[in-house]
């Protein structure tokens, strides 16, 4: 009895097991729209005023485009150079990191794979291939 029990639930697991599989590969999870995305950041390390010195550098030189940290703009608030930095860091590496440029910044900036926009209300921080 115990071993034709064994036998059913076997059939029966193979059975199931492609469409369970099928289910699973289909069904993104909470954050599979960022699967393979990642972003640019500021080293929560890293001393404000060498995050100043790479902001100031990324928003002129470097052409980020740092219009959305500007007051009034969606992306001001928190109004933090940490927070201000990790947004034009971004920006300049989405725009170049197919050109060569880096997310270094002086050691000031590291890559992450965590969409930083959650935390940010209206801003959306971009991520591109």
């Amino acid at each position: 009895m115990q071993r034709r029990n064994k036998m059913i639930m076997r059939t029966a697991l193979r059975r199931l097991l492609p469409s369970v599989l099928i289910l699973v590969l289909l069904t993104p999870g909470s954050d599979g729209d960022d699967l393979e995305k990642q972003w640019c950041i500021a080293d929560e390390q890293t001393p404000d005023d060498i995050l100043q010195a790479a902001l100031d550098w990324a928003c002129g030189p470097g052409g980020a485009d740092c219009k959305m940290i500007q007051p009034n703009k969606p992306c001001y608030l928190p109004n933090t150079i940490k927070d201000h930095a990790s947004y034009a860091f971004n920006s300049y590496w989405q725009r170049y990191k197919n050109h060569g440029g880096s997310c270094y910044f002086g050691a000031a900036a590291m890559v992450t794979d965590l969409n930083p926009s959650m935390s940010h209300g209206a801003c959306q921080i971009e991520s591109l291939p």
